[in-house]
């Protein structure tokens, strides 16, 4: 006899983890839609600039001013995204942001006179501040007078990606099959490391031992599914105190059936904070699954130059091999920021500015990219590894800078998660933006800027962790077409 799926180690068929579920309780975008019609605003606070890539025609903000959220909660959306970057953050910095964000967004909705609720939204591979943020964003509605949470609904999915969760356990859709995401090279990252893929126990040792993974509150496919959202509400509802509660999806379906569930749940006085993936974010704002922008529609887009801009941070394994394939197609001018040098507080600038003048020159007859070295530096601890990662960071963003100040792109590229954020931010000076769409299924989302220097450049927003080996060359092919 086999042992059961939670005993066994390594990727195990998806048919194996996936027989014997319920039926699916299928649930519509527009029925998810017409139900939060009028309610409070989705307020997705984003760790990274990722979140957006299932999403389309949703409003970001990479500035919080009261000004800039009273114009995001005047749009006509029924979410819209405030770009924190707190994973590349200390906890400090972090808390701090957080704070800082709703605090400005309370006196705007107070304001506009429009409700909100708060999505924290983290890493469908399990990195980030967890359970910090939650725990601030708890913290600070309480003494704003909005009510201290009920609950911390967790909902890691990310149905595109492959991020699945069944019987309360996360995987990741893998060429070798479904891999317990605690098994996974992003649960050995240097910051944010954990062992678990039960989610229950992932939150105790998260939490260090403060929530045992025996209080958390359990939401199955069996609840979801046979129960539906009349049933699922009620569990939601039970939740008192600020306990966390975690959550099965394996379809968008399952998704819109929690959708609902909160929906109702809320509507009946139960104060509730997300911390979720990609996934939720569109199911929660009744929106349905779009396919990527065509050629037509991102000719609009494009910028005047002949060739794009493409801007590489992410280490991970994956970003390695999807260059490897961008370089088979060709087309592309290629420069390094080497690590080393980036280090060197005498060398840096000079060998910053010799790369972004060389990528700035080559935009009239290749699409530039610049990368950093791919061997990874990490320091003696997690706090000086996100150090070293924020000024690696910094100094793609100053490259970006010179870049575009020199010779516009026709567009711009980032690739991962930091790097992107920082390369919207600081780069590009982009304060508001329209997420429009992806250009693959579900990953990989395209920014309108409305403002700044990057007004009339489309960004292009490519997490580190997702996609197969050909990812970024069919996204750069899909840019070139326009």
């Amino acid at each position: 006899m086999s042992p059961p799926l939670h005993a066994q180690t390594g990727p195990l068929p998806e048919a194996a983890v996936l027989e014997g579920l319920p039926p699916v309780h299928e649930v519509s975008a527009s029925e998810v839609a017409a139900r939060i019609s009028g309610g409070p605003r989705l307020v997705v606070l984003d760790d990274d600039p990722t979140g957006t890539q299932t999403v389309a025609d949703v409003p970001v903000l990479t500035s919080w001013t009261v000004d800039d959220l009273r114009w995001a909660l005047r749009q006509d959306s029924a979410v819209f995204f405030v770009l924190t970057n707190t994973r590349s953050l200390s906890p400090e910095d972090a808390a701090a942001r957080n704070r800082e964000v709703v605090r400005a967004l309370h006196a705007a909705s107070a304001a506009e006179g429009t409700g909100y609720v708060l999505a924290s939204r983290g890493d469908s591979t399990l990195r980030g501040h967890f359970p910090l943020e939650t725990d601030v964003l708890a913290e600070e509605l309480t003494e704003l007078g909005a009510g201290a949470p009920d609950g911390v609904v967790l909902v890691p999915a990310y149905i595109e990606a492959g991020r699945l969760t069944v019987g309360s356990r996360h995987w990741m859709r893998t060429a070798d099959g479904l891999l317990p995401v605690g098994e996974s090279e992003f649960a050995r990252d240097a910051t944010f490391g954990y062992r678990s893929s039960s989610l229950p126990e992932w939150v105790e040792e998260k939490t260090g031992g403060r929530i045992p993974a025996d209080e958390v509150l359990r939401v199955t496919l069996d609840d979801l599914r046979g129960g539906g959202p009349a049933h699922t509400a009620r569990l939601l509802s039970s939740l008192r105190g600020g306990r966390t509660a975690v959550v099965d999806a394996v379809c968008d379906d399952d998704l819109r059936v929690l959708a609902l569930a909160l929906a109702e749940a809320e509507v009946n006085g139960t104060r509730l904070v997300y911390r979720v993936g990609p996934s939720f974010v569109r199911a929660r704002a009744g929106q349905a699954a779009r396919a990527p922008l065509t050629p037509a529609e991102l000719r609009p887009l494009r910028g005047d130059a002949p060739h794009g801009l493409i801007v590489v941070g992410s280490h991970v394994a994956l970003t390695t091999r999807q260059l490897d394939r961008l370089r088979e197609r060709g087309g592309i001018a290629e420069y390094e920021l080497d690590v080393a040098l980036l280090l060197d507080e005498e060398r840096r600038d000079a060998h910053i500015a010799e790369v972004a003048a060389a990528a700035a020159g080559a935009l009239d007859s290749a699409d530039a990219v610049i990368r950093t070295s791919r061997v990874l530096v990490t320091g003696a601890d997690a706090d000086d590894s996100l150090a070293i990662s924020r000024r690696v960071s910094a100094a793609l963003v100053q490259a970006v800078r010179q870049v575009n100040a020199s010779r516009r792109p026709a567009f711009v590229l980032a690739k991962g998660g930091i790097t992107s954020s920082d390369t919207a931010t600081h780069g590009l000076r982009i304060r508001r933006a329209w997420a429009r769409g992806t250009l693959l299924p579900g990953i990989v989302s395209l920014w309108e800027p409305v403002d700044g220097p990057a007004a009339g450049i489309p960004y292009i927003v490519f997490a580190g962790n997702v996609g197969g080996a050909d990812a970024l060359a069919d996204a750069l092919d899909l840019l070139r077409s326009a």
